[in-house]
């Protein structure tokens, strides 16, 4: 049996082993425009217990979104955001369920980090250096993720000249550099090659069957595949019935090399990570 090689990630308030198995992310969206069709808004006590499902389902870290970056949309002020999300993190922080939150305003990203959120999902990738600032001064986590444009055109004929898995490899790259020349702590960055963030089908598809390029930049990966449009497109299925489709995208992943991967439908993506962990990691289980 080979040996794994075990790796830390080290959040603000929590430490996760890498190597051993698939991290899983679960989704909750506080917005009234989540693509995926599960936003929550203006509902904490809803909001909670969706969270608190998917943690007993299996979900190591939940991640906490109050703006839609989905194909198309429009940006909310950081006050809107921040009235959606900060009932809900205070109390997931203090039932200390280690959460992220997906934003990329370095305001809201203080005011949640001040309220002890583990991490921050910044889908521009760190472009605003005051974000890798303030991730830095309260020694948090950070998920760098690739995304070409900005939501409200990312999918308008997205066009890579040297080719989709090298240009995010090395934006990836770049991005990792800003964040530890910030002070991120190295053990403290994931990167996130941005699955339907201003990529067509097929650049998808081929960033999901070449992850492995990803490994060389030595940061653990998350995959984000569930219920996105390439998976609509291919199956000719609505975003209600496309778990099949988010299923055989993450088992790709992790095969290909995902350590954590962003899921709506944490207990069907738990099992079939169990599996193909105990497959492609070659675990034995007792």
């Amino acid at each position: 049996m080979a040996r794994l090689e075990l790796r830390q990630l080290k959040l603000r308030n929590h430490s996760f082993e890498l190597g051993a198995r698939t991290l899983i992310m679960g989704v909750l969206n506080v917005t009234p425009d989540s693509f995926s069709g599960d936003g929550i808004l203006r509902d904490s006590d809803r909001a909670i217990s969706q969270a608190l499902i998917m943690t007993r389902a299996g979900a190591d870290l939940i991640d906490v979104g109050g703006e839609s970056t989905k194909p198309g949309s429009s940006p909310v002020s950081p006050e809107a955001e921040l009235r959606r999300i900060v009932p809900i993190v205070k109390r997931l922080v203090k039932q200390d369920i280690p959460t992220s939150v997906d934003t990329y305003k370095p305001k809201v990203a203080r005011e949640v980090l001040d309220l002890g959120v583990d991490a921050v999902n910044d889908v521009t990738g760190l472009r605003n250096p005051e974000m890798a600032e303030t991730v830095a001064e309260h020694a948090a986590g950070v998920i760098i993720l690739h995304m070409k444009g900005v939501p409200k055109t990312m999918q308008d004929n997205p066009v890579y000249p040297n080719g989709v898995v090298w240009e995010v490899r090395e934006f990836l790259r770049a991005r990792v550099r800003i964040a530890l020349d910030a002070g991120i702590r190295n053990e403290s960055i994931v990167i996130d090659p941005g699955i339907g963030f201003g990529k067509t089908i097929d650049q998808n598809l081929e960033l999901i069957r070449d992850l492995g390029c990803l490994k060389l930049l030595r940061k653990p990966i998350l995959v984000g595949p569930s219920r996105k449009g390439f998976l609509g497109r291919l199956l000719g299925a609505p975003v209600d019935q496309r778990l099949e489709g988010t299923l055989a995208a993450v088992v790709a992943s992790i095969m290909n090399g995902a350590d954590i991967v962003r899921v709506h439908d944490v207990p069907e993506c738990r099992r079939a990570a169990v599996v193909v962990d105990a497959i492609s990691k070659e675990r034995g289980i007792a």
